[in-house]
């Protein structure tokens, strides 16, 4: 069955640029494109040796308006309309829950790989491990 309602979570990746092509060129549907911005805390710094503060909140902010500001301009050089969110927390369980609560039933997301130890965690990365795994509808991940 075809989806009515495609989210794509951006991170400013090329895989995850590369997820949004996906979405408009495959889903004849409702996209929102979602970016989660990452608290900030001290525990989270280089070594907790930095302060959380309001200018660093402010830039991950500002980072977070551009990358949905280009995933708008994307998507209307392709002639697609797009919605767009922009939440606070963890990325996985932040991801989850704009499904659960947003009436999503398919999820478009650039994996990551990295030097995790799980071989699934080295080829999807982290966050799309999670979300596949843990998602109650279709997850497509773009490598």
């Amino acid at each position: 069955m075809a989806p009515s309602h495609v989210l794509v979570p951006l991170d400013g990746s090329p895989l995850a640029d590369e997820a949004l092509t996906q979405a408009l060129e495959l889903f004849d549907c409702r996209v929102t494109v979602l970016n989660v911005v990452t608290p900030i805390d001290a525990a989270m710094s280089e070594g907790g040796v930095l302060e959380p503060g309001e200018e660093r909140r402010e830039a991950a902010r500002d980072r977070a308006s551009r990358v949905v500001e280009r995933a708008k301009t994307r998507a209307t050089e392709a002639d697609r309309p797009i919605e767009t969110a922009v939440e606070t927390g963890d990325p996985a369980e932040t991801i989850l829950g704009y499904v659960a609560a947003h009436d999503v039933d398919h999820v478009v997301m650039g994996g990551h790989g990295g030097e995790q130890r799980d071989l699934a965690q080295r080829l999807l990365g982290t966050v799309a491990t999670t979300v596949v795994s843990e998602a109650p509808v279709t997850v497509t991940v773009v490598r």
